[in-house]
């Protein structure tokens, strides 16, 4: 017997879901209003949300004293670097647990999973050594193989959950028309899994951008991400909170965007699988 939702059960289920969702979008929509007002003003009790005095004063400064287009390159190339990356180990590591699967594969795609609960803080000192030793620090290159190997779980994770549900008799219909082992992959299963590789991509690429402990620790000026740039405006003589919100605002509003926009592939990519 289904379970319908009465008229009254629907409106408060939207009612909560509004509410969870303001709550979530406040700090977002405070850091933005914060931004326009002046340091004064920032910290004045009790707050005032709309009759202040506006002023572009904080974007200009931040911009006058950090080259944030120089940042935002950094954080471009890195996230979508790693991505790329990703997908070039991703694509056949979940190729080969989805269509010729072994009594160990479940055992492994838990053991890369594993990888994910450990605190990064456990190996921050050897990874820092090598990098010190390689000559890596501070380098686009070591922080990219550093987030395409910390997000190649997840990657492998969602890739395999969507070629699994791709019929295997395609994949054996090529191969009895001839087809090798790579023209298989690259013109028979990935066309096949454009929205999942398309979800996966976002979803890696807005990961990277938010990293912030790996590119705190192994960069100082010239991979520095936005990341980085935020933490710029925390000094020993304390927190400029106008100044603070209007480098977040500039830092966070690419992926924002990015996320506004994709939202139907990103909630796709994350629930794929779950219901059948």
């Amino acid at each position: 017997m289904e379970n319908k939702q009465t008229p009254l059960g629907h409106i408060g289920f939207s009612i909560f879901a509004w509410i969870v969702g303001l709550l979530i979008f406040f700090p977002i929509f405070w850091m933005v209003l914060t931004s326009f007002k002046t340091e004064l003003e920032a910290v004045s009790m009790p707050p005032s949300f709309i009759s202040f005095d506006w002023t572009l004063e904080n974007y200009a400064e931040v911009q006058a004293r950090s080259d944030y287009f120089r940042f935002a390159m950094n954080s471009v190339i890195l996230s979508v670097g790693s991505t790329l990356v990703g997908l070039l180990f991703a694509v056949p590591c979940a190729w080969a647990m989805a269509f010729n699967p072994t009594k160990r594969t479940k055992d492994a795609l838990l053991w890369m999973l594993s990888t994910k609960m450990m605190p990064p803080v456990g190996v921050l000192v050897p990874i820092y050594l090598v990098f010190r030793d390689w000559g890596l620090l501070d380098t686009r290159f070591g922080l990219i193989m550093v987030l395409f190997l910390m997000n190649l779980p997840i990657m492998v994770w969602m890739l395999y959950t969507y070629f699994k549900e791709i019929p295997s008799d395609i994949l054996e219909a090529a191969r009895m028309d001839g087809a090798t082992l790579p023209k298989e992959i690259i013109f028979v299963l990935l066309p096949m899994a454009v929205p999942g590789i398309a979800s996966t991509m976002l979803l890696n690429i807005i990961l990277a951008w938010n990293e912030a402990f790996w590119t705190l620790n192994l960069t100082t000026a010239d991979a520095a991400p936005l990341t980085a740039f935020i933490a710029s405006y925390s000094s020993p003589e304390g927190l400029f909170w106008s100044k603070l919100s209007a480098a977040s605002t500039l830092a966070v509003a690419p992926i924002l965007i990015i996320g506004w926009f994709s939202q139907k592939q990103l909630v796709r990519g994350l629930t794929f699988g779950a219901v059948k």
